[in-house]
């Protein structure tokens, strides 16, 4: 466990005190966060809720995690002790793809179906929906917002001012 200490000059404003007192406060720092796959975890939530965190994890293999690693799910992430922290951490750098692995792996198959040119890589190349969705309505969320797009019909004639 490390451990800083820090000095704290107080200066004093009645007369009959010591000027210029140092006061020593120690401070842990180790405890302050716990980082994962490089993301910080909110030392607040639940391990449960805090390991989702991560890109990758849900809350279906954050429960596998805790449990092969003999964590309650009700504790907070701020209660754990290193050595559950280091537990945490074996398991998910041996078993789970996270983070900028996980993206690559995820764009590479992206770019994969669109050098083969099948279906699902064509819809990927023209940014249209993927999985059967329809498109006459809907859909906005890969096509772009619909405020964007130009008006159609009669446009306005200019007034005479």
């Amino acid at each position: 466990m490390e451990l800083f200490i820090i000095f704290v000059k107080i200066h004093a404003t009645n007369k009959d005190k010591e000027p210029n007192k140092e006061k020593k406060l120690s401070l842990n720092l180790y405890r302050i966060f716990m980082r994962l796959s490089g993301v910080t975890l909110p030392k607040q939530k639940r391990i449960v809720i805090g390991l989702t965190y991560v890109y990758g994890i849900g809350l279906t293999s954050s429960e596998k995690i805790l449990e092969g690693a003999n964590i309650e799910k009700d504790t907070r992430v701020k209660d754990l002790t290193r050595s559950q922290e280091d537990a945490i951490r074996a398991i998910v750098e041996k078993d789970i793809t996270t983070e900028g692995d996980l993206r690559r792996e995820v764009s590479s198959n992206i770019k994969r179906l669109k050098d083969i040119k099948c279906y699902r890589g064509v819809r990927h190349a023209k940014r249209l929906p993927v999985h059967g969705q329809r498109t006459k309505t809907n859909s906005r969320t890969v096509r772009g917002n619909k405020k964007n797009l130009a008006v159609s019909g009669k446009k306005q004639t200019a007034q005479k001012t």
